[in-house]
């Protein structure tokens, strides 16, 4: 084979942006990526990185379909243009799978229209989500299409903790239960963890914590998720840069009574207007930081939340697991702040939590331990990959479709779905 047959292109689709790289799945490098950013504005942003050097363009980039053809010019203008017959796929994240998505699937007419019904569960995703596949399949006319869903690695949920205690016809009839969200992080860093230790993902419980503006705990036995923090929609669970996470229902009824707050006035507010920015007025982890340091008191609160919550989860985590072993801290704020881990682990020692303050303080990119050496709970910092994750489920369903042989790295242990069949695909620890 080719090099290019080897490479998925994955496309991450929001509402304003489109993040994209173009991943070996055999050596699991990106080979190219970039972002685009300001999609609908009056001037949009897209930068392109390949080969340690980046390209950009500043412009119009009124819809989706410009943002594409503005993605294959950057690829052309480093050189190394996109030409669709070296792709294996095109792999796409998509937020929602609900009830009817799982493992991977090809995506034709029929599934795209699928996706986008569901953005009732996901109204600030898969609309995006959908917009993105679309262009896609018009612009790589021939290309597999591949649907990942961040729901997935969570299907494997017990009914005790994926069902809501409200009445039982209400929530079948309006799909409402605990899906949860970053699943294609949670399983890539829960394997990485596995291969990192030398031990088989089977043999012991973990406890992942994805820290990003986005935030979600799991919980996971012999490498299959019994619990996780995000709910129905990714607002449930720990705080985060914009989202409140865990709220009283009656707070809700009680805004609508008394606030003058409307539905869309509620979902701006608990979405976009609450967690970090809500409580201190900033959203990023930088800036809290800086506050944090300058004496803000509001701050100072708004991180104290942040991290009580998180320990809250933990605690409730180990009583699910009835024990852990390995706690991993991933994505951006968990890879990166030392300080904010330090906060989280503080006041654990007695469960035989605890982080090693020199190896805590150490800026890597790599997979490493943080606990100190003997202690009964292993710490890990895990740096996440989604996109591989992704590309790697993509190229492995477009294999069992053709009967090739194309990767070793499934995405997930079950079923791959082609179409309205399914097949059966080996379990990976990837």
């Amino acid at each position: 084979m080719t090099e290019g047959t080897h490479r998925v292109l994955v496309m991450n689709s929001g509402s304003s942006s489109m993040k994209y790289q173009l991943i070996d799945v055999v050596d699991g490098t990106a080979v190219a990526g970039g972002l685009i950013e300001r999609i609908g504005q009056a001037v949009g942003h897209a930068s392109h990185r390949f080969a340690g050097n980046e390209t950009s363009f500043d412009g119009p980039i009124p819809d989706h379909a410009t943002a594409v053809r503005i993605m294959q010019q950057l690829f052309v203008d480093s050189g190394r243009p996109l030409q669709t017959g070296a792709m294996t796929a095109v792999g796409h994240r998509v937020v929602h799978g609900g009830s009817l998505f799982g493992d991977p699937v090809l995506i034709d007419d029929e599934v795209l229209r699928q996706i986008r019904d569901l953005s009732a569960l996901a109204p600030l995703h898969n609309p995006a989500n959908a917009t993105g596949i679309e262009q896609a399949m018009a612009a790589f006319p021939g290309v597999p299409q591949v649907a990942v869903f961040d729901t997935a690695f969570f299907r494997t949920l017990p009914a005790a903790a994926y069902t809501y205690a409200i009445d039982r016809e209400t929530a079948a009839a309006q799909q409402i239960r605990r899906y949860g969200f970053h699943g294609t992080s949670h399983q890539y860093v829960s394997g990485r963890v596995a291969t990192v230790l030398g031990r088989p993902l089977e043999d012991f419980n973990q406890i992942v914590l994805h820290l990003g503006n986005g935030a979600s705990a799991s919980a996971i036995r012999g490498g299959v998720a019994v619990e996780t923090s995000m709910g129905l929609t990714p607002l449930e669970g720990l705080v985060m840069g914009t989202r409140s996470g865990d709220l009283d229902p009656g707070a809700i009824l009680h805004l609508l009574r008394t606030g003058g707050l409307d539905v869309d006035g509620l979902d701006a507010l608990l979405n976009r207007r609450s967690g970090l920015l809500g409580l201190s007025g900033v959203s990023d982890f930088r800036d809290l930081a800086d506050l944090v340091a300058a004496g803000d008191a509001d701050a100072t609160v708004a991180l104290d939340v942040y991290c009580h919550r998180i320990r809250k989860y933990i605690g409730a985590y180990l009583a699910v697991l009835g024990g852990v072993d390995v706690i991993t801290f991933t994505a951006g704020v968990g890879e990166n702040a030392a300080d904010v881990r330090a906060r989280i682990m503080t006041g654990l020692e007695g469960l035989g939590i605890s982080v090693d303050p020199a190896r805590n303080a150490v800026r890597s990119s790599e997979p490493r331990i943080i606990s100190p050496d003997g202690a009964p709970v292993t710490v890990m910092v895990i740096p996440t990959d989604e996109e591989l994750a992704i590309a790697r489920a993509a190229a492995e369903l477009v294999s069992l479709v053709a009967g090739t042989a194309v990767s070793a790295h499934p995405a997930r242990p079950g079923r791959a779905t082609v179409g309205r069949r399914t097949a059966p695909t080996p379990r990976s620890s990837s």
